[in-house]
């Protein structure tokens, strides 16, 4: 199937990504949409964003202006370089004899300028730059340009912006417009393409979801058939059903209290936190904790994999939370809490793997730790903050954290009072010495 590509931007603009489009006529279908005015991308996006798969913008102000639309689509934009400068300054010395050396320029990098003037061996020190810094009011960029030209700091004018290109025009400013090469285009389209393709592949990863009620069977009375808990499943039954229609999927009972659901991560992803209002539903109905487990992979058996160990993770984190395993073994979680991690449970450096077997660590645990710290964003951690985030007793937290500094992993770097009377707490920092380049 080809990939409907939304082209905003000015007229001349878009008829040149337009003419390249053609070279991509076997796998994508350009729709462009011109304006008048910058400020109408907005609008554009919004309208038509139902008959969209990605946009390309003329450039980073039509881009940062459809960033307001509630479009979650992807988006791209032109951006102007060296290379399309070059090709400006070349355009200014054949047309005119405007002076190269007085000029001000919007919207492109300092460094671009930088090296573009020093490759053509033109002095860069009467340069006058407006650089780009979000979205700015058009009028604001107009005014630098025609206060320089008027007070004769300038003798020509250069802007990325048709808007701009147009008020200085019409002031009687000599003012050249950037425009991207077709080289650029081309990369735009090709960077764009590539990255639908695996937003697409990433889409249709299987997922396998577990969902499982704890202590169900001792609702049944012992020596009876209980009529009461096939009621009771039958419930849970309609709320995965619903749940699963929401998802596009299917679902088993493997079990009372106990459903696998297939489908595909675009399809959850889609539905939102609806998994996570299941579990509310699940607990209305029964008053008993549930716990939700959600596997990527590449196979069927890889998601399945995956999600039994995510709905471990869950049940030996709390009641009432849902855990994922990425096809990577990345682990996320409580997906339905204000504080949740993400880690590894695996591990390919046997000599750090043995010296974390030698102090009593596992990698799992201290990959949450890691994560913990990590979250915290202060590079350091204490023993309460370990406790509070994995949901253990503040003495194993203590424990592990100590055996890692024993090994040389962590080090004690402060310490902090307590909110309530007792010992003041030892500050850690975990890894950053074992992994000097760490990211924390």
């Amino acid at each position: 199937m080809k990939t409907r590509v939304g082209i905003v931007g000015p007229k001349d603009s878009v008829e040149i990504m337009n003419e390249i489009a053609k070279e991509y006529d076997s796998n994508m279908i350009p729709i462009c949409f011109e304006y008048k005015n910058s400020i109408e991308t907005t609008e554009i996006v919004e309208k038509n964003q139902h008959i969209i798969d990605i946009w390309v913008f003329s450039g980073a102000t039509p881009y940062s202006l459809a960033q307001k639309s509630s479009s979650k689509q992807l988006f791209f934009y032109l951006k102007l370089n060296g290379s399309s400068l070059t090709k400006t300054l070349l355009n200014i010395v054949y047309k005119s004899n405007n002076d190269l050396l007085k000029v001000s320029i919007d919207m492109l990098d300092e460094r671009d300028i930088l090296e573009t003037y020093h490759f053509l061996d033109i002095s860069y020190e009467q340069c006058h730059l407006y650089e780009y810094s979000g979205v700015t009011p058009i009028n604001e960029i107009v005014a630098f340009h025609s206060n320089l030209y008027n007070e004769g700091k300038v003798s020509v004018c250069i802007t990325c912006l048709s808007d701009v290109y147009e008020a200085l025009t019409s002031q009687g400013i000599p003012v050249y417009r950037i425009t991207p090469t077709l080289a650029n285009v081309r990369s735009t389209f090709n960077s764009a393409l590539q990255q639908w393709e695996a937003l697409n592949f990433k889409q249709s990863q299987l997922t396998v979801m577990l969902i499982s009620i704890e202590n169900i069977n001792k609702i049944e009375k012992p020596h009876s058939f209980s009529y009461d808990l096939h009621r009771l499943n039958l419930e849970l039954q309609s709320a995965v059903l619903t749940f699963t229609e929401s998802i596009s999927g299917s679902f088993l009972s493997i079990g009372t209290g106990t459903f696998i659901i297939f489908s595909t991560r675009g399809s959850l992803q889609n539905a939102g936190d609806q998994s996570v209002r299941l579990l509310d539903s699940l607990a209305l109905i029964t008053d008993l904790p549930a716990n939700i487990g959600i596997g990527y992979g590449d196979s069927s058996l890889a998601a399945e994999e995956n999600a039994r160990l995510a709905l471990l993770h869950a049940q030996n984190y709390n009641s009432n939370t849902a855990f994922s395993v990425e096809n990577n073994g990345t682990v996320n979680g409580p997906l339905n809490g204000s504080q949740s991690i993400s880690f590894e449970f695996r591990n390919e450096d046997e000599v750090f793997g043995e010296k974390l077997k030698e102090c009593g660590v596992s990698i799992t645990s201290f990959n949450k730790i890691m994560s913990v710290q990590r979250n915290l964003g202060k590079h350091t951690i204490t023993a309460f903050d370990v406790a509070d985030w994995l949901k253990m007793t503040e003495r194993n937290a203590r424990r592990l954290l100590n055996n890692l500094t024993n090994a040389g992993i962590a080090k004690i770097v402060g310490q902090e009072a307590p909110a309530t009377r007792g010992r003041p707490r030892n500050i850690y920092q975990v890894g950053l010495d074992y992994f000097p380049n760490i990211d924390v």
